[in-house]
């Protein structure tokens, strides 16, 4: 039988790589609204050393969650909602660690 001390800290290190990853997340939304309101930003060096991680580390649930959810259409704009799917679907997998976290 598995004990509660075991599956808290299963839970718990779950927790916190989903807290870490919905960084990421956030991160990485900054980082399009940065690039979508700024047409002519040419990033320095630094920030493309910063971004190119964030990126490669979101990219596979974004491109999944793209595939399964058409961008949603307003008028003359077209808003793609599968990185607020993916925010949503974080923030409920860390409710569930957090019920088995004594």
């Amino acid at each position: 039988m598995i004990s509660s001390v075991a599956v808290s800290t299963v839970a718990m290190s779950v927790y916190w790589v989903l807290e870490l990853y919905l960084y990421l997340v956030i991160a990485r939304i900054i980082i399009e609204m940065i690039q979508s309101f700024s047409r002519q930003f040419r990033p320095p060096k630094w920030f493309a050393l910063i971004a190119e991680p964030i990126f490669v580390v979101t990219d596979p649930p974004v491109k999944a969650l793209r595939r399964l959810i058409p961008p949603l259409q307003m008028g003359g704009v077209a808003l793609d909602v599968s990185i607020l799917v993916l925010f949503v679907a974080i923030s409920v997998l860390q409710f569930v660690a957090r019920a088995f976290i004594y």
